[in-house]
């Protein structure tokens, strides 16, 4: 299997990471952290480049491309923690009418997973329409139907909490194939944004050590940061080379088992991301625990994402089973 980009994917990737740059520079990343909710205007602006579309058939007014495509794009959201309920928009486009323009902002909860108490419904009070994966199935649970008690200080200021106490049925407008099948693609897209967590990382902690000098020298020039700088690339490669698969696998299964390439994507490029997150802030020194480097949110955008369809603990039961099927 080659995973090298194509032509395409190469400009998908340079369009998304300078419209990304564009859209969330540092001094935003804080003005949407003191707000508390989404900018309704951004998130058009992301349906307008299409990546709530991305996978949808031409026919129905989509860009036509595959899982592949979508992790190149979601890596380039996790470079600039974009902040919203991304994958959760981009998976409910085939099923709710509005998601893909951007006309619904669509969150979701994962409930074929192992964390289902308490209900933490992300962006409640910005949402319009809530998406349940259930063993039964897909369901929808519009915004007026849900009420629930904020968390005063969530761990990710961009991603506020609100504690649901009763969770409604909601329509359900899928079967459980598709909600396992939405698991698993999401949980590709979030290795998507955390292989980009990991890759901004290892480029803002280089770009610093070479910056910053002690003793008439970059400190980029120590053994010991040359060491943790060397360990940040190695996790970055190996978790494109995770997330890749994993999109391709998902485009072609006779390619491999998408169970375990899922996996394994998610478990690589989620530790990749929270590991070049600490490493970057370390490389920092004293400057990297201060709120106004953006290293911050890094590092609690990868802690929430690790806890988004499936954990890596959950995934890699689910890798080792595939092993134990296969012997």
């Amino acid at each position: 299997m080659d995973f090298r980009l194509n032509e395409d994917q190469l400009a998908l990737r340079e369009g998304l990471r300078s419209f990304c740059e564009g859209l969330a520079p540092d001094e935003r990343l804080a003005e949407w952290a003191a707000a508390g909710r989404l900018d309704r205007e951004v998130w058009g602006q992301l349906a307008e480049m299409g990546l709530f579309s991305l996978r949808l058939p031409e026919s129905q007014s989509g860009v036509g491309l595959g899982m592949a495509d979508a992790v190149v794009a979601f890596a380039e959201l996790g470079r600039r923690v974009v902040p919203g309920p991304l994958a959760w928009s981009h998976l409910a486009a085939e099923f709710v009418e509005g998601a893909a323009t951007g006309e619904l902002l669509v969150s979701g909860l994962d409930l074929l997973g192992d964390l289902r108490e308490p209900v933490l419904v992300e962006h409640l009070e910005s949402l319009d329409l809530l998406l349940l994966l259930r063993e039964t199935g897909v369901y929808t649970v519009p915004r007026d139907a849900l009420s629930g008690a904020p968390v005063g200080v969530p761990l990710d200021p961009m991603t506020p909490l609100h504690h649901v106490a009763h969770l409604p049925e909601g329509e359900r407008v899928a079967g459980p194939d598709a909600a396992r099948r939405l698991r698993r693609e999401g949980a590709a897209l979030l290795a998507g944004q955390q292989l980009g967590i990991a890759e901004a990382t290892l480029e803002r902690a280089t770009a610093y050590a070479l910056e910053r000098h002690q003793f008439d020298r970059p400190v980029g020039g120590f053994q010991a940061v040359k060491h943790l700088l060397s360990d940040m690339f190695v996790r970055q490669e190996v978790a494109r080379a995770a997330a890749y698969a994993a999109g391709a696998t998902l485009d072609d299964p006779a390619v491999g088992d998408p169970a375990r390439a899922v996996a394994a994507a998610k478990i690589t490029a989620g530790e990749a991301a929270l590991k070049n997150a600490r490493a970057c802030i370390q490389v920092h020194g004293g400057m990297g625990y201060t709120w106004e480097v953006p290293v911050h949110y890094y590092l609690k955008r990868a802690t929430v994402l690790e806890t988004v369809f499936g954990t890596s603990d959950e995934h890699c039961t689910a890798l080792a089973d595939t092993f134990d099927s296969a012997a």
